[in-house]
């Protein structure tokens, strides 16, 4: 059985840590309302949530994006075989 995917192993893990990256990123956003929801609770300008999830979400997304336009060493190989 020959599988032709469009990406390669390392393609994958490469989208596998960057969406693991995104998911943490967002869960280190969630949180910080108020318990009854009519007070203020000013955790949510914490540093956690302004500054280190926003980070850490926006390197998963640029993890993503080098995940995809990475050229796998499958395809080189398979590219160079056919030529």
């Amino acid at each position: 059985m020959n599988r032709d995917f469009a990406f390669g192993k390392k393609n994958f893990i490469w989208i596998g840590c960057a969406v693991i990256l995104i998911v943490v990123g967002f869960v280190l956003m969630s949180g910080g309302g108020s318990p009854d929801g009519v007070s203020f609770n000013p955790s949510i300008f914490s540093k956690q949530r302004i500054t280190v999830a926003p980070l850490v979400t926006m390197i998963g997304f640029l993890l993503m994006v080098a995940g995809i336009l990475k050229n796998g060493k499958n395809l080189k190989d398979k590219n160079n075989a056919a030529g």
